[in-house]
């Protein structure tokens, strides 16, 4: 059996003639910047989330870089971000100039520690970035409640985890903003780079907004140092269509998780283990095994394909030696990253496939 790590073209299957119309509607409609496309997607993208307002931009990586413009973060500035992260939330922090301040993981939940949080901040805190990594919502509620005692903004980064719920609620809102990543592979994904940003403050969205648009409102007129990153209406488009489906998608990511988390009884494989406030939207299915490059190959002989999320920390990047962190100085972040990997799971896996996953790691030794 082969069983692929993710199957995106299926999405596109399941939804070809409604994706096609939205398409041919948006070239038919001679707007490619901005237009009703965008504007219908980000308030339904509102809508979804619980949110007054959602910006769409460029990718997500804009989205951070651009949320923290808006927040004030510049040089000399620090924000508190995860040790175990993909690499985009520590750029977005030093392309504002600011420096990213590493905080350790619960080595259970796989989500930044709130109890480590408070220890790492100083007088230059300006913002607690937390990522809800592999679609697991991080511990929102002290750390909001952390940072209200601060004075400090919290920015969510929410790539992986569209539909996902923390105390019954949606990922959209929880902080000052979350940003958000529809990137091809994501749960919610575009055909191609596209990015957002979701608010209940109505100031950070209007400068979110003007920030993507080159700082400007009125064309000519440019009141600040803005980017250009804008959602393409074409993305915006297909966006829409696949939006009703999430949670239908997401459930069937669940079942496969829920599968895995009952069947693999491998003891040399331990398995995610959510918050009980946390639902996740299982973007990813994370296992953790000392013989990690044994048992990759050992799938890959079985014709399972596997990803290891994410085998270098970002403080030992090569991007990052300049802030003077060595081998040891987050022993959590480097255990996980020494040790992931990533099984397959998405909405058009099955569970025949998820049964055979099972069945080979088991008979790993």
């Amino acid at each position: 059996m082969k069983v692929p790590f993710l199957d995106v073209r299926s999405a596109y299957v399941e939804l070809k003639p409604q994706l096609d119309e939205a398409v041919a509607r948006a070239l038919d409609s001679g707007w490619y910047i901005f237009g009703q496309e965008v504007a219908g997607f980000e308030k339904a993208f509102a809508e979804y989330t619980g949110t007054r307002f959602a910006i769409g931009v460029g990718n997500g990586l804009d989205a951070l870089r651009i949320a923290l413009m808006a927040m004030g973060v510049s040089e000399g500035d620090e924000v508190i971000v995860p040790s175990n992260t993909y690499i985009a939330t520590w750029l977005a922090v030093t392309q504002c100039g600011a420096r990213p301040v590493p905080v350790e993981p619960d080595f259970e939940t796989l989500n930044i520690d709130p109890n480590r949080i408070e220890q790492a901040m100083t007088s230059k805190t300006k913002v607690i970035l937390p990522v809800h990594l592999y679609g697991q919502p991080a511990e929102m509620g002290p750390i909001v409640d952390l940072a209200r005692s601060k004075g400090v903004r919290v920015l969510e980064d929410g790539a992986q985890a569209h539909g996902a719920r923390y105390r019954g609620e949606l990922i959209g809102g929880h902080g000052d903003a979350v940003t958000w990543s529809f990137y091809p592979g994501k749960n919610l994904g575009a055909f191609g780079d596209a990015g957002g940003v979701t608010t209940n403050d109505p100031e950070l969205a209007d400068r979110i907004r003007t920030i993507a648009n080159y700082g400007s409102k009125v064309k000519y007129v440019n009141e600040v140092c803005g980017v250009n990153s804008r959602l393409d209406p074409i993305h915006a488009a297909a966006l829409a269509v696949k939006l009703p489906l999430l949670e239908e998608w997401n459930a069937r990511r669940v079942a496969i998780a829920d599968y895995y988390r009952k069947n693999l009884t491998n003891a040399a494989v331990r398995v995610p283990t959510p918050h009980p406030d946390c639902a996740s939207s299982w973007h990813l299915f994370p296992v953790f095994t000392e013989r990690r490059d044994a048992l990759q190959a050992s799938l890959k002989e079985a014709g399972i394909e596997t990803l290891i999320h994410y085998p270098i920390p970002p403080h030992l990047q090569q991007a990052y030696q300049s802030l003077g962190y060595q081998k040891g100085a987050f022993p959590i972040a480097e255990a996980l990253a020494e040790t992931e990997l990533s099984l397959p799971i998405g909405p058009h896996m099955s569970l025949e496939q998820a049964a055979y996953v099972c069945e080979v790691i088991a008979s790993f030794q």
